[in-house]
């Protein structure tokens, strides 16, 4: 499944967990003691507030027939992107340049895991009989 597509389909929801928090307000406020008020940020405003990128895993879908498959949908903020963009990824959105990482990412974990394979006598030669 290609994450684009995926991605098009759902389009970035609203994160459940966020709704519970405090979203923060461009006023200071004070109690009574002339203390000021600090509001709660979640995990992505707070990140960005701070100059900071940020991305994470919302939700994770798995296909019931074929448990192989399957798709995440993830949240970063814009900070992130421009992380990506400098660090030489592209695309025309930026579903495209965040997509483009995530299947880097995935490419090296398997990579990472073929090396594994490979550096273990025992599952190289198995490897071998099996016409890898």
């Amino acid at each position: 499944m290609v994450f684009n597509d995926w991605f098009d389909r759902n389009k970035v929801k609203e994160d459940p967990m966020k709704k519970d928090k405090i979203k923060p307000d461009k006023k200071n406020k004070s109690n009574n003691d002339g203390k000021h008020i600090h509001k709660a940020l979640g995990p992505k405003e707070k990140a960005t507030s701070e100059g900071e990128p940020w991305v994470s895993v919302i939700s994770v879908e798995i296909d019931e027939n074929n448990i192989g498959n399957g798709a995440f949908e993830l949240d970063w903020n814009e900070i992130f992107v421009a992380r990506l963009v400098k660090a030489g990824f592209t695309g025309k959105t930026d579903i495209d340049i965040v997509d483009q990482w995530f299947k880097t990412v995935c490419q090296n974990v398997v990579m990472e895991h073929f090396e594994q394979e490979m550096a273990d006598p025992e599952k190289r030669q198995r490897h071998q009989y099996l016409g890898e």
